[in-house]
């Protein structure tokens, strides 16, 4: 009697010695695996192995006794110890040759040289029957095999940039298309504010347990992410799986519900303000720029976003946003008093509509009985509003994370006063 070949779902593969000695974060395995779950692949399984052919060789063969889909980042290079390729073959005892389209795509990057360096040759040998995985943005393509039945390997370089491009153009249609369950899936990200995960999962119990649409949070540093995903015959019917389950959300949660899918506190708030045609100017401490970043990491934030101070020293709050010396020198730097001076005098100084001033205490020192580590105060300044916010998000955050968080306070507080405006 046969046995079943009982191989499911995908596995991801970081192969790369710098990962193992934690010179590079594993950032492509996180990013492969929320794709994965936005187009409903289940994935069971992550690995990290360095540059060695045998160990490599090993996890390999072991991936294909148990996972439907392999799929690597990294060893695609054209130097020694990129070894991904030439592993995978070995591993299925199968050959190498070169892919003409490969060859004449590399000299095309490499500025039409007639003659490829045999480092270069060799990014052009795949197995025979494999289907190329093109590379838009660099000289290492990836590949599509299947070696045996029930398995197959997708290979992409390791570089973020490249990887990102061939899943968007290639990988991720092939996927779509060659779903085992040949079913259409749809999924839909809820993104939320002001609420933590366990809060949320009380609200939304009986939605968890649903199978048709499945419904999953995702918490990360201040925000919640709710995924909606729905199996169909169509994506309008799935689509339309998914929209009852949406509206629910929005009933329970209501405002804290901040945008969908790609969509970021900052895009939303800038969004916001173009509608209104309105303009914001900040004056940062602590934070050190991190909601200017924010915002002007948005496409067209100049519409709204007419410039800010970072005004870390008391030397610069007094002279430059004019925050008075025995306002300073009573309250602190961090309190109250002083954010709103930075507040309504940044409003002033850009003649803005809206403005937001921050200091805080991000640590690991600095911190006081009375003023502890994690302690940020906010100000929000309009023509028409004024609010202070006081955070203590606690000195086992860390500083990168009291300055993250103190981005999105800032950025959500603001959302939630624009739309109370609208």
């Amino acid at each position: 009697m046969t046995k079943k070949n009982r191989n499911q779902g995908v596995e991801i593969l970081a192969i790369g010695t710098e990962l193992l000695l934690g010179n590079i974060l594993n950032s492509n395995a996180k990013w492969l695996a929320e794709q994965l779950a936005l187009i409903g692949f289940p994935h069971y399984r992550q690995s990290v192995i360095g540059d060695n052919s045998e160990r490599l060789e090993e996890i390999i063969l072991e991936a294909s006794q148990r996972s439907q889909i392999l799929i690597t980042t990294g060893g695609l290079g054209p130097t020694p110890d990129d070894l991904t390729t030439e592993t995978i073959a070995h591993a299925f005892q199968t050959s190498l040759v070169p892919h003409k389209a490969i060859l004449e795509d590399i000299k095309d990057k490499l500025h039409g040289l007639k003659t490829l360096p045999k480092c270069n040759l060799k990014q052009s040998l795949l197995p025979k029957e494999a289907t190329v995985l093109p590379n838009p943005l660099g000289t290492a393509p990836g590949m599509i095999w299947s070696p045996k039945d029930n398995f197959t390997i997708i290979t992409f370089p390791g570089v973020p940039s490249e990887m990102k491009k061939m899943w968007e153009e290639t990988a991720k249609p092939w996927l779509i298309a060659n779903n085992p369950s040949k079913k259409t899936i749809k999924s839909k990200t809820i993104k939320i504010a002001g609420i933590t995960e366990s809060a949320l999962t009380e609200q939304i119990s009986d939605l968890l347990k649903n199978e048709n649409p499945t419904v999953a949070p995702y918490a990360s540093l201040g925000e919640v992410k709710v995924r909606i995903t729905a199996q169909a015959e169509t994506a309008q019917e799935a689509n339309r799986i998914i929209s009852p389950v949406e509206t629910e959300l929005g009933k329970r949660i209501g405002l804290s519900i901040f945008g969908r899918d790609e969509e970021t506190l900052a895009s939303i708030v800038i969004d916001l303000l173009r509608k209104k045609r309105e303009t914001i100017s900040l004056a940062e401490s602590c934070t050190g720029g991190q909601i200017a970043s924010a915002l002007t990491s948005i496409p067209g934030s100049s519409d709204v976003f007419l410039g800010g101070i970072v005004a870390y020293s008391n030397s610069i709050k007094q002279n430059i946003l004019k925050v008075p010396f025995n306002l300073l020198e009573k309250n602190g730097a961090v309190s109250s008093a002083v954010v709103k001076s930075m507040a309504n005098n940044t409003l002033q100084l850009f003649n803005s509509d809206w403005s937001i001033a921050v200091s805080g205490i991000a640590g690991p020192s600095g911190g006081s009985k009375s003023k502890p580590v994690g302690l940020v105060e906010i100000f929000i300044a309009g023509k028409n509003t004024q609010e202070s916010i006081q955070e203590n998000f606690g000195l086992h955050r860390g500083r990168d994370s009291i300055q993250k968080l103190s981005v999105v306070r800032a950025l959500d507080r603001l959302r939630l006063f624009l739309l109370m405006q609208s």
